[in-house]
């Protein structure tokens, strides 16, 4: 179903509801007479897994189910610490969006519940940030999680936080897959406009992805493999107010060659120092693995006291020998790469009635990226190390005024300190900087439903204050949502946005060619603070499994460096400081059947840089300026099977090409236009299947299968030119994925 109700069917009273889901589903309810007063509602539709079934009851009738057992529920009224990111008023207006677990909230957010998260083209397994690219206007342009673009934006733009701490590295293999293990994380909010007044950072998006805050009833753990790497997870209740859960993932890749591992190395490291060594070179071998740990400790104190820490831990690694003959002797060298993360996170939530309640958190992140080129044909050793350390305290009140009007508020203190090293021998340099921001928030928010529920709006502020600078900066944001008419809804939201951090490309072979962006600090000077602003109007109609949605943007990020944007022409060297402007369009239909879901989105965008001393002070298009986005999709489940196959075309990046004939006459690469020609169009189309089973009455099991890229397409995502020492002009092609198959097993206990 798309939505929560038909126009042919009435709306029942919750418990003549409850009644008919025990006896369809086999459950229990539990609950106090005034809980279910005057909750009237549509039944969810016939088609919905038990889990789904929760998921519709909970955002319909904004109360709490709580398991007690795998089929029997406790149900109260929410509290506050039942509240990860969802507001009191925020309800869903569609669900199953796409695939089921996807929904849509009426403050413009999209919502992804990964425990009833169905099926999606290429994916086995729930990807976090490989499924969020399914909602339209967002994507990556060069398939890396890791790179992510957010309406136009780049990555470093994107505000990613992991049961509320903000991360600065998000995938494992240096990109290809998601650094965050699903087996832990709940729910998934991500935001383009109009962003909670709570969130500061992230001028494109927020992605937020948060722990789930219950105590199990009951032992699970779920174990599994696929062609990359191996996972666990377990979660125990050590008391009924005390629980833990656990959950580890590894790669398989130093243990096992598979054709998957194969294809992302091919991919990943084809514009390195790895794959590309010089003339002296006559072997390498590398060893690579990833790993990441998450865990989290719930303590109920009370029914109205919960403690919550949490902690993360990402690692990525790579080493490897080259063997070079230098005077007909063979030298040996080893250079290393490790890319890693550490949070630490806890919360600790008080309801002090029914009314109003509190929490407060305290978080710790670390970012850690270390490179040692050992370059044994020029005598040479090169460490480089960029390193992020971001605490962090916030005080967040919520009071629910009345069933049609919420408070929220709070204040936040965030000190971020980034340093960078680098350190060369022959000749000896070495350089090391440290820069540290400070900086106080403070957030206030309002949230209103009509009595009929047509209209829905927030309003809130940010005020930043930053230490440093002695300077303020205010965040407007607007949600806005009106019913029209019986199926059609406008929506209007707006916002203004401010970030103190972002990445930088110093040269394209620093941190071995591999991870190239290390983090930086504004300082108000030649790195400015980055600015947004952003309005998006749409119009959606929902009739009879139809959504018809349009919506329409415009946005304008201020003080960008020319260095933040990866260029690789005549402005490759340059240090300035622009902007750029995205005009958009999205629009999206999605048809659902009884077990049959059909989707077509197209995006439409323009977006062009402007710099004052680049081009003489005109525009350009912006180096991931992808004008025509086309995806169609399908999804089939029939009984235990799910199925998805999946097209995904785009034009061509932007692309700069030389003038050959000043560049052979002056024996130097010499540019023409910037940007002002495209790549090829990109063209990919993807399968996958899971099956679910049982092993025994109280074991379940899946197996699933992948292929991304079935026609095995070549896609040039990137293209440059170099010189070599004879002054002969190569151009280089990075291509992406090749047809790359996958398989996993799961085991669910």
């Amino acid at each position: 179903m798309l939505q929560a109700q038909k126009p042919d069917i009435k709306k029942q009273s919750l418990l003549t509801i409850l009644k008919t889901i025990e006896q369809d589903y086999n459950l229990s309810f539990s609950f106090a007479d005034e809980t279910l007063l005057d909750k009237y509602l549509f039944p969810p539709a016939k088609n919905l897994t038990k889990s789904a079934v929760i998921a519709f009851l909970e955002t319909e009738t904004q109360l709490v189910f709580e398991a007690l057992t795998k089929t029997a529920y406790a149900i109260r009224p929410i509290q506050f610490s039942d509240i990860t990111k969802t507001q009191y008023l925020s309800e869903v207006l569609l669900i199953n969006y796409l695939t089921e677990g996807i929904s849509v909230q009426t403050d413009g957010t999209a919502h992804i519940d990964l425990k009833t998260f169905g099926i999606l083209p290429g994916l086995i397994e729930p990807d976090i940030l490989q499924t969020i690219q399914a909602l339209p206007g967002i994507t990556s342009a060069d398939e890396r999680v890791s790179n992510l673009n957010i309406r136009g934006g780049t990555n470093d733009q994107n505000l990613i936080l992991w049961d509320g701490v903000k991360m600065y590295q998000s995938g494992h293999f240096f990109g290809l897959i998601s650094a965050f293990n699903p087996s832990l994380i709940q729910n998934v909010d991500v935001s383009k406009n109009g962003t909670r007044a709570q969130f500061g950072d992230g001028v494109s998006g927020v992605i937020d992805m948060q722990n789930t805050n219950r105590i199990s009833p009951e032992i699970q753990a779920v174990i599994g493999m696929n062609m990359i790497a191996a996972d666990a997870f377990i979660q125990v209740p050590i008391t009924e107010n005390l629980g833990i859960q656990i959950t580890g993932r590894r790669s398989v890749t130093d243990v096992f060659n598979t054709p998957t591992y194969q294809q992302y190395f091919k991919r990943i490291f084809q514009d390195s120092d790895l794959s590309n060594p010089n003339e002296t070179v006559t072997n390498n071998n590398e060893n690579f693995y990833f790993y990441d740990v998450s865990a989290k400790m719930i303590y109920d104190i009370s029914e109205n006291d919960k403690l919550e820490v949490s902690f993360l831990t990402i690692d990525n690694a790579l080493d490897y020998e080259e063997t070079a003959t230098i005077n007909s002797n063979n030298s040996i060298s080893k250079s290393a790469l490790t890319q890693g993360s550490l949070a630490i996170n806890s919360k600790y939530t008080k309801n002090w009635n029914s009314k109003f309640g509190t929490m407060f958190q305290a978080y710790f992140s670390k970012y850690d990226l270390y490179a040692n080129h050992a370059n044994v044909s020029n005598n040479q050793n090169l460490i480089q190390e960029n390193k992020v350390t971001d605490g962090s305290f916030k005080a967040h009140i919520l009071y629910n005024v009345d069933d049609r009007l919420n408070y929220e508020g709070g204040y936040q203190y965030s000190e971020v300190g980034i340093s960078n090293l680098e350190d060369v021998s022959n000749p000896d340099f070495r350089r090391y900087i440290k820069e540290v921001l400070r900086t106080h928030g403070v957030f206030n928010e309002l949230t209103y439903k009509s009595k009929s529920g047509n209209t829905r709006a927030s309003f809130g502020f940010r005020a930043n204050y930053i230490e440093k600078f002695s300077d303020f900066y205010f965040e407007p944001r607007l949600s806005f949502n009106q019913t029209i008419a019986e199926n059609f809804r406008v929506e209007i939201l707006a916002e203004l946005k401010s970030q103190t951090t972002s990445q930088i490309i110093d040269l394209q072979n620093d941190f071995l060619g591999i991870e190239k962006r290390r983090w930086i600090l504004a300082n108000n000077e030649d790195i400015p603070i980055i600015q947004s602003q952003q309005l998006s109007a749409g119009i959606h109609y929902n009739k009879n499994n139809w959504l018809i949605s349009m919506e329409g943007y415009i946005k304008e990020v201020d003080g960008i460096s020319s260095r933040s944007q990866g260029f690789q022409n005549q402005f490759q060297f340059t240090n300035t400081i622009g902007n750029y402007k995205i005009t958009g369009l999205d629009f999206l239909i999605n048809k659902q059947f009884e077990q049959f879901s059909t989707w077509l989105s197209y995006s439409y965008s323009k977006n062009d840089y402007v710099f004052s001393e680049l081009y003489n002070g005109n525009s350009f298009p912006n180096n991931i300026d992808i004008k025509h986005q086309i995806n169609i999709s399908s999804t089939y489940k029939l009984n235990r099977l799910k199925l998805a196959l999946g097209m995904n075309w785009h034009s061509g990046k932007p692309n700069t090409i030389l003038n050959s004939q000043q560049t052979e006459a002056n024996g130097i690469l010499i540019y023409g236009e910037p940007n002002a020609n495209n790549l090829p169009d990109y063209w990919r189309t993807d399968f996958s299947a899971i099956y679910d089973f049982k092993l025994s009455k109280n074991t379940k099991a899946n197996i699933a299968a992948s292929v991304w890229n079935i026609f095995d397409t070549k896609n040039i995502i990137n293209s440059y030119y170099i010189m070599d020492s004879n002054n002969n002009v190569i151009q280089v092609e990075n291509v992406a994925l090749g047809i790359t198959p996958n398989l996993s097993f799961r085991v669910l206990f």
